[in-house]
């Protein structure tokens, strides 16, 4: 994919877009993809710059082969968690992909370690090579599952599995990661990518921007939500999409076999609400 004009040159990321899709290629590979060497700051900063893009309908976050991310550098040895700096957080980096307007799809096309896996349970979908090896295995290093995995596995999981992912801090492999729900998908590790980008195209091209906007921006803040708000939530959100073009749109392209002309934009309608 030919990178975005308006990206920066990053030294831990590749950049790419097209049709709608931008892809993030974490790109250290020496170290396995590990996060270090300003990784966490470029990220976010990727991030920021992709979920104000108007013309970016999904993003999707991989690893350069044969890794996704081995989670944190530990070429410090000994003092890779001993000396946190100034400012420290434990939230893997500052921009969550829960909370960019477009779904984010995590190509897990290798092995996922740590923060590695943290910051794949933070994308909207994910899809997991079987042969890789997965697991948040800070317990294990005498630290703690970080990048808020202690309020994301419960909800994927239910507390049972989480508490066996998060006390033992034991691996799994691929099977095992989508047989407990963390994913979607089980592939052999070539195909984890392209399945990933068809994923991201067809949502990019047959979804309304706004429709998809809001209805993940529900969703993520379902977690905190009783039966009665959600129900409010997806109220309101319907009134105000049904009064833009795309809720035509919508039926017009479907009654005459065509691809849609969405017009709105990737943004939650009710999101200043």
């Amino acid at each position: 994919m030919p990178a975005r004009p308006d990206l920066p040159g990053y030294r831990t990321l590749l950049t790419g877009f097209d049709d709608g899709v931008a892809t993030i290629t974490l790109n250290r590979p020496r170290q396995r993809n590990a996060v270090g060497d300003g990784m966490r700051t470029e990220l976010a900063d990727a991030y920021r710059r992709l979920g104000r893009d108007d013309e970016v309908r999904v993003i999707v976050l991989t690893g350069t082969p044969p890794a996704f991310c081995a989670g944190a550098d530990l070429a410090a040895g000994e003092d890779t968690f001993v000396a946190p700096g100034a400012g420290f957080s434990a939230a893997g980096i500052d921009v969550p992909a829960w909370t960019l307007p477009k779904p984010v799809i995590a190509a897990v096309n290798g092995h996922a370690i740590g923060l590695g896996l943290t910051l794949a349970l933070q994308c909207d979908i994910r899809l997991f090579a079987a042969e890789g090896r997965y697991g948040v295995v800070q317990v294990r290093r005498g630290v703690v599952g970080d990048a808020y995995s202690h309020w994301i596995l419960p909800r994927l999981v239910g507390v049972a599995n989480a508490a066996e992912i998060l006390l033992t801090g034991a691996t799994f492999d691929g099977a095992r990661a989508v047989e407990l729900g963390l994913g979607s998908r089980v592939l052999p590790a070539p195909q984890v990518l392209p399945a990933a980008l068809d994923l991201a195209h067809d949502i990019a091209v047959n979804t309304a921007p706004m429709s998809v906007a809001a209805s993940k921006r529900l969703l993520w803040d379902s977690y905190d939500l009783d039966r009665s708000a959600v129900g409010a939530r997806e109220t309101e959100i319907h009134l105000r999409l049904m009064g833009h073009d795309d809720a035509k749109e919508g039926v017009r392209a479907f009654l005459e076999g065509r691809t849609p002309s969405w017009t709105g934009k990737p943004v939650d309608p009710t999101a200043e609400d």
